[in-house]
């Protein structure tokens, strides 16, 4: 439990939620209170948020805890850097050098704060009623506080320009502003002294804290001036933690030699590394993804299965990105469709992409679904698939259609065309798309009658029979003029044929009918509602060579006379009539 907090203080620390930090750090203290690395931390947490003097606390117990332990003097010097302690400070740096020499860390630090030191000697025996002396005397300090880029923005700001401005009549004022972070900022660029700052890469190291400071005075002046707050320092960690960053360290290295053998089809190799990686860390479920994608590769569909089950599992305990469970899912159910050999082996592989998809919609995981339902579809076909019984089943249609029980024999013709819908005796396949179109018109259904006739024109564009039908239909749902071109296109190939001649006479009477006017206004209303959604009178409408043709036998009847003399144009013209947009008197 402690491990835990210290971690989740890390993690707070390394974002910059010191705060945080320090709640963590004192649950782990609590937990382990004898541990002087958890100390050594919420000392630098304390640091960050300037609280010194609970920042030293922290450092001295790290010391008392483990007095040979360099680390715990660097917090130290660090403290009394921040509380301007200088002297303090120099001594615990040299502290800390006696047990570890070649520190460069405490070697900094001390040679930052020997510096500050004299700084603040030599400000104070120059300086009268100040110990920073004419530091803000002189037009150099304009040039230092423009050229700098921490403190230039700070020249846009009345209120320090007024600050400067009273520092510079009476030096003595400083200790009135001291408070202001600006001013801070201030002293440190006139003193040369920068201030560090830590990078994300550093909190991983354990490298101590090292501050410089910048001479400050309480307002009281009693007390020694404060010198700029130190950087942030990293964590430390501990033996254990260390020895988890190598062992994933290491586990990674697994990988990469996992998938350059994969690239080289050295698959039992690849298997080898990854379940090492495996074996060094089990908080990262993409070694066993990888090796799911090795054992697909293999044929080894039962082992694929198993390792994504075990990702699937696994990621959810660790909250794993959705994409690795959602690769996972995906794998999984690639396994599953090779391993499938009917229709209903299908159907987990399909539920698998589908949960794959809630995870994280990726178009292969879509297509790999999209594949997968259609080959269920078409083994289910193959499975359905009897000659046999697809000849009874039209038979027992053929029954119902001469009874003229329809609903009974739209069944039977569907059952028959399910159990054969790839006939090689076109003329009985025809024959039941036929029936069955009949079936639909006597029972109102016309738009499934009207696909079913097309379907049986596409089997059999010969077969009069199926124009005989398409055109009763349009004929029913008054588009005269489509039903008069489907029988015209029958007699193409049954010239002799009566239906389709008694076809074509009624379909014009029916637009003579319309030219004479002797339809009622809503039914011609109807008629033109509905040749207006046809997209070809629609085309015809929107060219604007017909418009000025229909504009001409308005106006100007001479010109349209010409233009009947274009086939094309005659040809529109007579489509319009026919579909009872325009009338001849």
């Amino acid at each position: 439990m402690a491990d835990e907090a210290k971690a989740k203080g890390n993690a707070a620390f390394t974002a910059g939620r010191f705060d945080e930090a320090v709640q963590h750090f004192s649950d782990a203290i609590a937990l382990a209170p004898t541990n002087h690395v958890l100390y050594s931390n919420r000392s630098a947490a304390y640091a960050s948020l300037h609280r010194y003097s609970d920042a030293l606390a922290d450092a001295r117990k790290t010391v008392e805890l483990k007095p040979d332990w360099s680390k715990g003097y660097s917090r130290l010097g660090a403290a009394h850097v921040g509380l301007g302690s200088l002297e303090e400070a120099v001594s615990a740096y040299r502290k800390g050098l006696d047990i570890d020499p070649s520190n460069e860390a405490l070697k900094s630090g001390l040679a930052d704060a020997q510096s500050a030191l004299a700084s603040r000697n030599r400000s104070r025996g120059s300086a009268g009623g100040s110990p920073f002396g004419d530091i803000f005397q002189g037009p150099e300090v304009w040039a230092k506080l423009t050229a700098d880029p921490a403190t230039r923005a700070y020249l846009q700001q009345p209120d320090f320009l007024k600050m400067m401005q009273d520092v510079q009549k009476n030096p003595s004022n400083l200790n009135l502003y001291l408070q202001d972070p600006r001013m801070m900022q201030t002293l440190g660029v006139l003193l040369n002294i920068k201030l560090k700052t830590g990078t994300p890469e550093e909190m991983e190291k354990d490298v101590p804290l090292t501050a410089t400071p910048s001479d400050r005075e309480e307002k009281e002046g009693a007390q020694p001036k404060k010198e700029p707050e130190p950087e942030a320092e990293p964590m430390d960690v501990t033996e254990e933690e260390k020895e988890v960053k190598e062992r994933k360290a290491e586990a990674q290295r697994e990988k990469e030699a996992g998938n350059a053998a994969y690239k080289k089809k050295e698959f039992e190799k690849a298997v080898q590394h990854y379940t090492r990686a495996m074996e060094l860390d089990d908080q990262d479920i993409s070694y066993l993804t990888n090796r799911a994608a090795v054992y697909l590769e293999m044929g080894k569909y039962d082992e694929c299965i198993k390792d994504c089950d075990k990702a699937v599992e696994r990621g959810r305990e660790l909250h794993s990105d959705f994409k690795m469970i959602a690769r996972a899912l995906t794998r999984k159910g690639t396994a599953l469709v090779k391993l499938a050999k009917c229709s209903k082996d299908y159907e987990p592989a399909i539920e698998t992409f589908q949960k794959a998809l809630t995870e994280h919609r990726n178009p292969d995981t879509l297509k790999k679904l999209n594949d997968a339902e259609k080959a269920k579809k078409d083994l289910e076909q193959q499975e359905y698939f009897d000659p046999k019984l697809a000849d009874e089943e039209r038979e027992k249609g053929n029954e119902y259609f001469k009874e003229q029980k329809y609903p009974e024999a739209v069944k039977h013709y569907t059952e028959a065309i399910k159990r054969n819908p790839c006939d090689p005796k076109a003329k009985l396949d025809r024959q039941v798309y036929s029936n069955r179109a009949a079936c639909y018109t006597k029972l109102g259904a016309l738009p499934e009658g009207l696909k079913d006739a097309e379907k049986c024109i596409e089997l059999d564009p010969s077969f009069s029979k199926g124009y005989s039908r398409k055109a009763a239909i349009q004929f029913f749902m008054k588009e005269y003029d489509k039903a008069l071109e489907t029988y015209q296109e029958g007699l193409k190939h049954d010239k002799n044929n009566q239906e389709l001649l008694d076809g074509v006479r009624r379909c014009v009477e029916q637009i003579n009918k319309t030219n004479r006017g002797e339809i009622s206004a809503e039914e011609l209303k109807e008629r033109q509602a509905k040749a207006m959604q046809d997209p070809e009178i629609q085309t015809i409408l929107s060219d604007p060579i017909m418009r000025q043709v229909l504009l001409d036998f308005q106006e100007n009847p001479k010109a349209a006379q010409d233009h009947l003399k274009n086939p094309e144009v005659m040809h529109k013209i007579q489509k319009l009539v026919s579909a009872g947009i325009i009338q001849v008197r």
